[in-house]
């Protein structure tokens, strides 16, 4: 197998794990011990660690999902476990953030991969974007925050497994649109 192969499979394996993670939590609760649960998260770390020698964002996600899954192993409590959502937007919020302070925005380091010559315009629409992706992961960071404290772990599910996903979509598809009226009024 090929190296390449390896990491795309372990970076399909990540957002795999990443997008059941909150579901598996839920049926697991009760039925496993926190401790156990936890390897979720050693598996969803080691599957990034390819990404780990191309992106600082992957290295601290690595890190902070091996403390999360050390505090569930030591405490066997399910809170460090809950808090991996939490995690995943903020390791999102630095990645998209921090190309703020660079000339080339997240959004725009995507769209340069189909259209490799962008107009002004265009660059300053994708730093919007990426802005408004900031947004996105402060506010879904913070609701996850607030489930993995203060909600049932039911509500925790639903949200962190299913609402944040659909959200997440729908940010997308309006992206989407407003995108294509974008390219209309300015190229065409």
């Amino acid at each position: 197998m090929s190296v390449r192969l390896l990491a795309a499979l372990l970076a399909a394996t990540s957002v795999v794990l990443t997008l059941c993670y909150p579901l598996a939590i839920w049926y697991g609760q009760g039925r496993v011990e926190p401790r156990w649960l936890a390897l979720l998260l050693v598996l969803a770390a080691g599957a990034r660690l390819p990404a780990m020698k191309a992106s600082v964002a992957a290295r601290w996600s690595v890190a902070g999902a091996l403390l999360l899954a050390a505090l569930t192993v030591m405490g066997n409590g399910m809170l460090p476990l809950k808090l991996y959502p939490v995690l995943v937007n903020a390791g999102l919020l630095a990645a998209f953030g921090y190309t703020l302070c660079t000339p080339v925005s997240m959004v725009e380091r995507f769209a340069r991969m189909r259209e490799p010559d962008l107009p002004p315009a265009a660059v300053a629409y994708t730093r919007t974007v990426t802005k408004v992706w900031c947004g996105f992961f402060v506010v879904n960071g913070a609701i996850a925050l607030c489930t993995a404290l203060w909600a049932s772990q039911e509500v925790w599910s639903l949200y962190n497994g299913v609402i944040s996903y659909g959200l997440m979509g729908v940010l997308f598809a309006a992206e989407f649109l407003v995108r294509l009226r974008f390219k209309r009024l300015h190229h065409g």
